[in-house]
């Protein structure tokens, strides 16, 4: 683990790394294919492995920096102003939760053939869960199967908003198989399927309000047709998928909050810039109008609230455990999701018309991150998760 009396200057350095090196490319990259993007953050991904920043999410005998929860966090926070932040750092999702899950749960084979490239950045990878047929937010249902077929697995199914499939060397698969388990949350296994494989089709890379995108910064659906891969790619044991998967989320969840707090850090950022800049009249500021005051106070208020319940929910998990912190993780999400979407639309309606274009970032963000509130659980769902936790104490005894 990194000594906590490091990490004041290693969150310092890595800031002004974000500020100096990664801010400047938005305009020059957002536009781009993915081709052009990973030869252009080629050489930025290896000064940052000079530095030691690699994978920081990552215990320190796999090659990362070991961060907790806690400390990983803050640093997300500060990647999340960049939309190459992660990438740069080896720690977007869904490689993040990939390794994670391969370093506990792979065999040796697994972690030699796909952990140690994906941990050297020599591959990337995807996380295949989601199905347009049924419900994200029930995820013991679905419709993928692997049925056994001698010594291998044979898959078919439909997936979609498979994040970073154009491109990744394998995907791990959610997919049924044991539907007759008498628990609905051990029919589902996980397993690894090299894209390369007869069967997967990548059918498309899905327009996201109207921008498909390519590579890492895309979502693709998916079709496994008969995909045979052997026994020996499942993962933790038949019938662990779900648990592996929640084990996954709950950490991931952290990542993400922090990720949208950096984001709101620079459109804050950026709306504060354009409220001094603008002027309705000579000498005349848009900060002068109080309602541009109240966004930007309350903006604040709520960046900063979000910041220590996220911090508070990833001290948890390090110190109790995730199972100990589901009620915290599941307020974090719907609460980030929201204080990131009024941050974001408060900096664009200071912007004007500037705001919905995309010569600045904000357009970006608000086109991909409105999904914030869909993803990793709807925020309908953690809310009557908290709420039935809570109730639990109000009932008659």
């Amino acid at each position: 683990m990194i000594d906590t009396n490091s990490l004041p200057k290693i969150l310092a350095d890595v800031n002004a790394f974000v500020q100096e090196t990664l801010l400047p490319l938005d305009t020059e990259l957002l536009d781009k294919e993915w081709s052009v993007i990973e030869a252009r953050l080629a050489t930025i991904r290896q000064d940052v492995k000079n530095q030691g920043w690699w994978t920081p999410q990552i215990h320190q005998e796999w090659g990362g920096m070991g961060l907790s929860h806690h400390d990983f966090g803050q640093l997300s926070a500060l990647l999340g102003q960049s939309p190459f932040g992660h990438y740069c750092f080896n720690c977007q999702a869904p490689d993040a939760g990939n390794m994670e899950i391969l370093v506990e749960y792979g065999t040796k084979e697994q972690q030699d053939r796909y952990l140690r490239p994906l941990l050297a950045g020599e591959i990337r990878s995807c996380f295949s869960m989601t199905e347009p047929e049924l419900a994200g937010s029930n995820p013991v249902r679905m419709g993928t199967t692997a049925q056994l077929d001698g010594q291998d697995y044979l898959i078919n199914g439909h997936k979609w908003f498979t994040t970073a499939a154009d491109g990744a060397a394998f995907a791990i698969v959610m997919c049924i198989t044991d539907p007759d388990a008498e628990s609905p949350y051990q029919r589902a296994s996980q397993i690894i399927v090299p894209t390369d494989t007869s069967g997967f089709e990548l059918v498309r890379n899905i327009p996201i309000m109207g921008e498909s995108g390519s590579g890492y910064m895309s979502h693709a659906e998916l079709r496994y047709t008969n995909v045979r891969v052997p026994k020996g790619n499942l993962l933790g044991g038949a019938g662990s998928g779900f648990a592996i998967a929640q084990k996954r989320l709950g950490p991931g969840r952290i990542h993400h909050c922090m990720r949208w707090l950096g984001i709101c850090e620079r459109a804050f950022g950026l709306m504060c810039q354009r409220a001094v800049s603008r002027e309705l009249a000579p000498g005349k500021p848009l900060a002068q109008k109080q309602t541009i005051q109240n966004w930007i106070a309350e903006s604040r208020a709520s960046i900063n609230a979000a910041r220590l319940l996220v911090l508070d929910a990833a001290r948890k998990i390090d110190e109790q455990g995730q199972y100990a912190a589901r009620v915290e993780i599941s307020t974090i999400k719907f609460y980030c999701a929201q204080v990131l979407q009024q941050v974001l639309d408060r900096a664009i309606q200071v912007h004007g018309a500037l705001g919905i274009t995309d010569d600045t970032v904000l357009a970006y963000w608000y086109r991909h991150e409105r999904g914030a509130r869909i993803y990793d659980g709807p925020d309908e769902v953690h809310k009557s998760r908290v709420a039935r936790e809570i109730l639990k104490a109000y009932r008659p005894k």
